[in-house]
C-alpha cells in the first residue's frame, strides 16, 4: 500500500484496520494522538481542549470538543501498518460509529479507568459482538486517583466478558487465562507453561480472548504496551482474489468534490478500474489514502485498505461491490421526527435538495418530503445530532 513505508520489521507487509470506540469523554481522541504521536506519524501533541487534535478536522468537532465524523490515520509500529479509525464516542453519532464497524479488523475499546464500564460502554460491547469484531481494550486515566486496576479488571469480566485478562500484568496470569478458553491449550500449557504467540492470536480472534491495557493516553503511559500487542497478535485476514469493497461513508472535500469511503477486502481496486453497482457503473478517478486532512494519492488499493474514491457519484453507505454483500444497517435508528423550516425567504425546493445532500452522507437522516404538507422532515438521533 502506498505511503506505509518501511516494513523492515516484524511480519513484513502485514496491514490491520483498528477501529478506536469509547464511551464519550473518555479519552479516545487522546489516545488516537499519543498512538500517533509514538510512533512517530504526528511530530506534536494535539489537545481536543486545545482544539488542535490531528483527528478532530471539523469545524464543529474543534468548536464542541468531541469527534462527529469517523476519520482515518495510517501509521507504521514495529514492521505492522495500522489505519486508525476513529469513531464518535456520543450517542447521538453512534450509527457513524457503527458504520465503520463492518470494515474493521479489530477494534480498541476504551474504558475510563475513573468511570469504569458505562451503560453505552456495554452498548459497543454488543454491537461489537454483533459485529464480531476482535477486541482490545485500553483502560485510561489511570492517573486519576482512586482508580483500582484490580476492581476494573473483575468489573469488565462481570459486565463485558470473562475473557478479558490483563497483558500488561503478570504474564503467567495471561497465559493461565488463555488456557482457560480451550481444553487442548490447558493441556500444552501444564506441560510446557508457554502459549504460542498464534495461540494466543487464534483465541482473540474467535472473541474468546480480550487483551486488556492500562494506562493514561494523555500522560503516554501504557499506550506503547497497547501498540506491541497489536502489532504482535493482530493478524491481517486472508483476502480472497476477487475483487470486493464495502462502501462505509460519503463525505465531500474542502471543493466539494464526493468521496466514497470503502474499504477493499478482496483483490484489488486500481485508478480508472470501473467500479459496478445495481444500474450503473463508473470509473474510480483518484483513490487517495487519508491521515487526517492530509491524503496521499495511490494507483492501487490491495485488499486490506481504507481509502477514498473519486469519481463514483452514485454508491452509498453500506453497499457492497463486486463480491462483497450489502450490509443490512445499523442497529441503532433514530426515532426522533422534526419539520425543518426554511429560513426567511428561504425556498423549500433548495432546502430539500441540500438535505439532500447531508442524507447522502447521513443516511439515518432518513429526509422526508410531504407533497401534500409542503414540508421537509428528518430523523435525529438526539439534540447534539
Amino acid at each position: 500500500m502506498a505511503g506505509m513505508g518501511d516494513r523492515a520489521e516484524g511480519k513484513p507487509g502485514k496491514r490491520v484496520c483498528v477501529g478506536l470506540l469509547a464511551h464519550v469523554d473518555s479519552g479516545k481522541t487522546t489516545l488516537s494522538e499519543a498512538m500517533l504521536y509514538l510512533s512517530g506519524a504526528l511530530r506534536r501533541l494535539g489537545r481536543v481542549d486545545h482544539g488542535d487534535a490531528f483527528l478532530d478536522t471539523d469545524q464543529q468537532e474543534r468548536e464542541r470538543g468531541i469527534t462527529i465524523f469517523s476519520k482515518q490515520a495510517r501509521l507504521e509500529w514495529k514492521g505492522c501498518g495500522l489505519t486508525l479509525m476513529d469513531t464518535p464516542g456520543h450517542v447521538d453519532f453512534s450509527a457513524e460509529m457503527e458504520r465503520t464497524l463492518q470494515v474493521l479488523d479489530y477494534a480498541v475499546l476504551l474504558v475510563s479507568g475513573a468511570d469504569g464500564v458505562q451503560d453505552h460502554t456495554e452498548t459497543l460491547w454488543r454491537l461489537l459482538e454483533r459485529h464480531r469484531v476482535p477486541t482490545f481494550l485500553f483502560i485510561n486515566k489511570m492517573d486519576q486517583p482512586d482508580t483500582d486496576r484490580g476492581e476494573l479488571l473483575s468489573q469488565l469480566r462481570a459486565r463485558l466478558s470473562d475473557g478479558c485478562a490483563d497483558f500488561s500484568g503478570d504474564w503467567a496470569e495471561v497465559l493461565e487465562h488463555a488456557a482457560l478458553c480451550e481444553e487442548e491449550l490447558m493441556e500444552h500449557y501444564l506441560d510446557t507453561g508457554e502459549l504460542e504467540d498464534s495461540d494466543l492470536s487464534a483465541l482473540i480472534v474467535e472473541r474468546r480472548l480480550f487483551p486488556c491495557f492500562f494506562g493514561s493516553a494523555l500522560n503516554l503511559d501504557g499506550v506503547d504496551a497497547l501498540l506491541d500487542g497489536l502489532a504482535r497478535y493482530a493478524l491481517e485476514p486472508d483476502w480472497p482474489q476477487s475483487f470486493a469493497a464495502r462502501v462505509f461513508k460519503i463525505s465531500r472535500d474542502d471543493r466539494g468534490e464526493r468521496l466514497t469511503w470503502l474499504k477493499v477486502t478482496g483483490g484489488a481496486l486500481r485508478v480508472r478500474d470501473t467500479v459496478k453497482g445495481p444500474g450503473w457503473e463508473e470509473k474510480a478517478t483518484q483513490l487517495r489514502l487519508y491521515s487526517g486532512a492530509r491524503f496521499i494519492t495511490a494507483e492501487e488499493a490491495p485488499a486490506g485498505t481504507v481509502c477514498a474514491v473519486t469519481g463514483l457519484s452514485r454508491a452509498w453507505p453500506g453497499q457492497g461491490l463486486g463480491a462483497e454483500e450489502d450490509w443490512p444497517g445499523p442497529e441503532l435508528e433514530p426515532v426522533l421526527a422534526y419539520q425543518v423550516l426554511p429560513p426567511a425567504g428561504g425556498d423549500v425546493h433548495t432546502l430539500l435538495a441540500q438535505l439532500r445532500v447531508l442524507e447522502e452522507e447521513d443516511p439515518q437522516l432518513q429526509v422526508e418530503w410531504n407533497e401534500v404538507l409542503g414540508e421537509v422532515r428528518v430523523h435525529l438521533m438526539g439534540e447534539v445530532h
